[in-house]
């Protein structure tokens, strides 16, 4: 349990610097992730919306399908949440880029 703990840590952890540079697989790849719950990380629909959505604006086109996917299984709630989330990520790697 404790690896399988410290391996999705390393994921997210590994990912999450390349999504503060911007990087849409990296954004696709978190939301892969979280979609699916590969790596040991817990699903978290939510998450998963919120980094396709980010990987789709980037032009990743395979995540606008994924994304498409996986709001039919989300409340208009949930979305309205994960894009709350995505428009604030933006706001903060903007600021750091500054």
């Amino acid at each position: 349990m404790a690896n399988s703990m410290k391996s999705a840590q390393f994921l997210i952890e590994s990912k999450m610097a390349d999504a503060a540079s911007g990087d849409p697989q990296a954004y696709y790849e978190l939301g892969v992730a979280y979609s699916t719950g590969s790596h040991d990380v817990e699903v978290d629909l939510i998450e998963a919306h919120k980094w396709f959505n980010l990987a789709a604006v980037g032009g990743h086109e395979e995540s606008q399908t994924c994304r498409a996917e996986i709001s039919d299984e989300m409340t208009a709630r949930e979305i309205a949440e994960a894009q709350r989330q995505a428009r604030n990520w933006i706001q903060q790697i903007s600021r750091l880029a500054a």
